[in-house]
């Protein structure tokens, strides 16, 4: 049977659930891409997607909701087939990740991308900020917006790096998982929405 729309799901524990789904929405209509975007709450609907993308919050939430719903076993699992691109926005940067720096919280990480994160490294809610970054292969800047942000400290193994502010890493890729300190669904800007769906469809 031929799939006909692709499906991407968006975690709805915790974060800018809506915002994500709004500006994909946008991203489907602009790129004549046929799609639906779900709100994803139960461990059965993760293996018909396509995408899925880890919002933002608090990664030891996050973390704890995905293990007590199930949703973090068929993660995995898709995971380790290796069949389902994900994108995680800052606390979904942290989720991904290999490791973390003083895990004291006991965040568990599903160990997608070889890389290893600080959680609020930029500082707490007060030292939330804007910045326009250059990412790689991108024609202009990009208006990022950090709240309470981690940063990758380093990377290894075939992890590439996207883009930093004074040698501070703030998004990457591995593969299909893309992984970001920011939150990108907060501007107007569809065009890491728009990245995020070329992988998509390289796998669709």
């Amino acid at each position: 049977m031929v799939k006909k729309e692709i499906q991407i799901g968006i975690i709805g524990i915790q974060g800018a659930i809506s915002e994500h789904k709004t500006i994909f929405e946008k991203t489907l209509k602009k790129t004549n891409t046929k799609g639906i975007i779900k709100i994803i709450k139960k461990p059965e609907d993760i293996g018909r997607l396509d995408g899925l993308v880890i919002p933002g919050g608090e990664s030891t939430t996050i973390s704890s909701k995905l293990i007590d719903t199930g949703l973090f076993d068929e993660i995995k699992k898709r995971i380790i087939q290796k069949n389902l691109p994900i994108m995680g926005t800052c606390a979904g940067c942290v989720i991904l990740a290999k490791k973390i720096k003083n895990n004291n919280k006991n965040v568990e990480l599903l160990k997608a991308v070889d890389m290893k994160v600080e959680r609020n490294s930029f500082g707490r809610q007060k030292e939330s900020f804007e910045q326009y970054i250059k990412i790689k292969g991108f024609n202009k800047p990009f208006n990022a917006v950090f709240i309470r942000a981690p940063i990758i400290l380093e990377t290894w193994n075939k992890c590439e790096i996207l883009s930093d502010i004074d040698k501070r890493i703030v998004m990457v890729r591995q593969n299909n998982f893309l992984a970001l300190s920011f939150h990108p669904e907060l501007t107007d800007d569809i065009r890491i929405h728009e990245y995020f769906l070329k992988i998509i469809k390289k796998n669709f």
